[in-house]
């Protein structure tokens, strides 16, 4: 029995969403907000962190990091 990737699994719920899936740069932000958010404080600041950026600002400020 093979196990589902996180990127399958992202894939398949954003097919389910009816909207397209985020591409590599969009993850790997997400990823280092989420880690910062984890890191700083508690790790359920990570998904909310996440939930309250704007991407277009996300990317920006990772690319200044």
């Amino acid at each position: 029995m093979s196990e589902t990737t996180g990127r399958e699994w992202i894939d398949a719920f954003s097919e389910r969403l009816g909207i397209e899936p985020p591409d590599d740069a969009t993850v790997e932000a997400l990823l280092d907000i989420a880690g910062v958010a984890a890191h700083a404080s508690e790790r359920t600041a990570a998904p909310i962190a996440c939930w309250l950026l704007d991407i277009d600002d996300a990317r920006r400020l990772a690319d200044e990091t």
